[in-house]
């Protein structure tokens, strides 16, 4: 997903986080131990304070790390783990600094509270923009360090010796000369009532023992491979129902009519309920069951009479027809950079391309759900949650409540790829109606909303589709002199409470990151865009958000004009970069492991084999890949290899980047070869992993990681793995093929 602020200016200020008591009472509900918290210098003003105390003399909690009378190091994390290892990387940050042992480390989900944990990065509590590690890298291990020196304090008064004197390794505080040690259990007490140091000094990269190390056990691992680990699907309350909504087959249709009387009939049914939608038009209805099957069974056997007079009706073909007919008008300038339309009339050659991509669902592993307990002056959340301010802003306002009367309790979440951060709040919103709806009937008891995969498929707020037309002035001697881009495509941030915030002279910057701020030393560069909003198809941020789109784009018809210029691809991106020295060693660095100057390696009779190379920045990281694929006599494509290079500054897990390079990648493959969204007469035509075709196991390349070494301040890894992948594979397709692939999915575009 993205966030809420320019995440590729390297030289944006950081936020810069203070520390502050916190109320030990509170947060540790009166057990004895040590609790810290971080107070966010923005929410006050650059160089504020604190002031805030309660009546004890104690400042207000805003924890991120607590230490337990036995010794239990407990990180709380402002962010969701969704499969990413957040939970991981950002325990490492407090142990770092803590000097505690790692099996004594654990991880709890922050509670909903945007002033004690918002993201500094985009100003509210969320999770996205790949942005975890990057905005709580200083704030995290501040925490650690402020917690070890209190620790090293109350260690100094019960040994009387100096501070300067102790040591602290694996959570035990050592006095070196005479042998004596102590545990952080044994210290939490005392160390709690001591003053929070206004300073503290953190290690050098020089000092880690955990930053940048391999081979860090997963936070999350043990609960998730012995079942322990809690979705959002595992919550059980007292007296809860299973709520299953029914949607409409188009979107804007409205419901007309519902006879409930076969629902009723389903074994462990027990209600159905209209309620007003707050993100569709209308009135929908759900049914109320004691399990899961039963509500399925009987929202199925609904029988529902749909009003389609306002409903979106186009195909996906009439779509892209349509927007090709507004790729030949010009549209919103974005970047202007010399005299693009000059240069092309002067061009020795032109190059004249389209490129197209659908719309693309999520399909995280966990479809989405929510479990909402409305009572008459609050309401409690259990959800995989990842946009806690927006949800509960969102919720308090359609129930009519404060937003601090909205607690959200925050789970693990299977998967979400952005979809759990919808710009409307629609899942959880829709969660809430029910139990809105469901209480008026006078059913007071919690609602767990679930959609099937179905649902999940056809439930809109996809990857939106666009259509790129790009024209390339080159040169005699093969250089570019000229580039030309128009994008159309839905904005996201259109009709969402963001739009004001984002959009900007009509320009939705999430449309043409990536080819807006495109690095290679063009002359003369002109990006537009058109926005159509005459399209009702839901669509939000997907995995890499824009990038998704304009790096198969950019790095396709830069591999076109290296090849019109007859020239090495690497070599000419090379020389177009020569004054981005992060994005030439990321380059540099993949071409290399790839062993690029070196021929592959025939394939068998009929087989052809071919190299491709991409590069991108996004989120402020840079990543570099090279694929290897294959096409044999049936025109059958198989990816052998990608090798891959990334430069995300300061690398804390080193395994947790190389899986999420890994993850980007074959995520990224799927869409490459398979994965579409298309409507049909308005109808989404997919519905599950049979038509909506996610990567095979069998069809995942061999992966090769190489990470950077750096000292800057960590980027994201989350998403950058996503965006060269497509047009590296097709550009390798061209490389052994001669066919230039220009839409996605390649599915059966390969020719003999």
């Amino acid at each position: 997903m993205h966030v809420l602020a320019n995440r590729d200016n390297d030289k944006a200020p950081a936020a810069q986080p203070r520390l502050v008591h916190v109320s030990r009472r509170g947060f540790m509900k009166g057990t004895a131990g040590l609790a810290l918290g971080l107070y966010m210098a923005p929410l006050l003003g650059r160089g504020g304070r604190a002031l805030a105390a309660d009546e004890n003399g104690e400042f207000a909690p805003n924890a991120f790390l607590r230490v337990t009378p036995d010794g239990e190091v407990v990180v709380i994390a402002k962010h969701l783990e969704m499969g990413q290892g957040t939970y991981t990387g950002l325990a490492t940050l407090v142990a770092e600094e803590l000097d505690a042992d790692w099996a004594s480390v654990r991880v709890e989900g922050a509670p909903a509270d945007p002033q004690r944990y918002q993201n500094l990065m985009f100003g509210i509590q969320g999770t996205g923009g790949s942005t975890s590690i990057a905005n709580a890298f200083e704030q995290m291990r501040r925490a650690g360090a402020t917690a070890r020196a209190m620790l090293v304090t109350a260690a100094a008064e019960r040994l009387e010796v100096s501070p300067a004197s102790l040591s602290v390794r694996e959570g035990k505080v050592i006095h070196e000369a005479s042998g004596r040690e102590l545990g952080f259990a044994e210290l939490a007490e005392a160390a709690a009532g001591l003053p929070v140091p206004d300073e503290v000094t953190l290690k050098s990269p020089g000092q880690f023992t955990l930053i940048g190390k391999q081979h860090l056990p997963r936070q999350d691992g043990p609960a998730k491979t012995d079942g322990s680990a809690r979705f959002t699907q595992d919550v059980q309350l007292d007296g809860m129902l299973i709520a299953v909504p029914a949607h409409p087959p188009r979107f804007g249709s409205r419901l007309a009519s519902v006879d409930d009387a076969e629902a009723l009939k389903v074994p462990g049914v027990v209600a159905s309920v209209r309620f007003s939608s707050p993100t569709r038009d209308g009135d929908l209805v759900a049914v109320l069951a004691s399990n899961t099957w039963a509500a399925i069974q009987g929202r199925d056997a609904l029988s529902l009479e749909w009003d389609d007079a306002q409903a979106f009706t186009l195909s996906s073909d009439e779509i892209e027809a349509a927007y090709r007919e507004r790729a030949g008008t010009p549209g919103e300038p974005v970047t202007r950079r010399g005299d693009a339309a000059k240069a092309l009339e002067t061009a020795a050659q032109v190059i004249e391309a389209d490129y197209v991509v659908p719309y693309l669902a999520h399909a995280a592993m966990e479809p989405l759900n929510c479990v909402v307990d409305l009572q008459h002056d609050h309401c409690t959340i259990h959800n995989g949650e990842q946009w806690q301010t927006m949800d509960q802003q969102l919720v308090g306002k359609l129930l009519g409540l404060a937003p601090e009367k909205i607690t959200i309790h925050q789970l693990y979440a299977g998967g979400s790829f952005g979809r759990r951060a919808n710009p409307v709040s629609d899942y959880v919103l829709e969660a809430a109606a029910i139990a809105k709806a469901a209480r008026a009937q006078g059913r007071d008891v919690p609602i767990k909303m679930v959609w099937t995969r179905e649902d999940d498929t056809r439930g809109g707020h996809y990857r939106p589709l666009n259509v790129h037309r790009a024209r390339l002035g080159l040169d005699d001697d093969g250089k570019l002199t000229a580039w030309h881009q128009r994008l159309v495509g839905q904005s996201i941030m259109a009709g969402t409470p963001m739009e004001s915030m984002m959009v900007e002279d009509g320009i939705d910057p999430t449309s043409v990151e990536g080819a807006s701020n495109l690095p290679y030393a063009v002359p003369a560069l002109h990006v537009e865009l058109h926005t159509p909003r005459d399209i009702g198809v839901p669509v939000q941020w997907w995995r890499s958000v824009g990038h998704t789109h304009t790096a198969f784009s950019t790095e396709s018809l830069i591999d076109e004009a290296a090849v019109a210029a007859g020239q090495d691809p690497y070599r000419y991106r090379r020389e177009l970069l020569a004054d981005q020295p992060r994005w030439r060693g990321v380059l540099d660095l993949a071409a290399e492991q790839a062993g690029w100057t070196s021929p592959l390696e025939p394939g068998t009779e009929g087989v052809r084999r071919g190299r491709g190379i991409a590069v991108h920045k996004s989120f402020s990281s840079y990543v570099a890949q090279v694929a290897e694929v294959s096409v044999d006599a049936d025109n059958a494509l198989r990816v052998n290899r990608v090798v891959c290079a990334v430069d995300c500054g300061l690398a804390v897990n080193p395994d947790m980047i190389r899986a999420q390079m890994e993850g980007g990648i074959g995520f990224a493959l799927a869409a490459a070869l398979h994965s579409e969204i298309t409507l049909d007469g308005g109808r989404v035509v997919q519905s599950n992993f049979n038509d909506f075709q996610v990567l095979r196991l069998d069809e995942m390349p061999e992966i090769e990681v190489h990470i950077v070494a750096s000292e800057a301040a960590p980027t994201g890894v989350g998403e950058p793995g996503v965006p060269p992948l497509a047009a590296a594979v097709t550009n390798a397709i061209h490389a052994a093929t001669g066919q230039r692939i220009r839409r996605l999915p390649i599915a059966d575009q390969l020719e003999a």
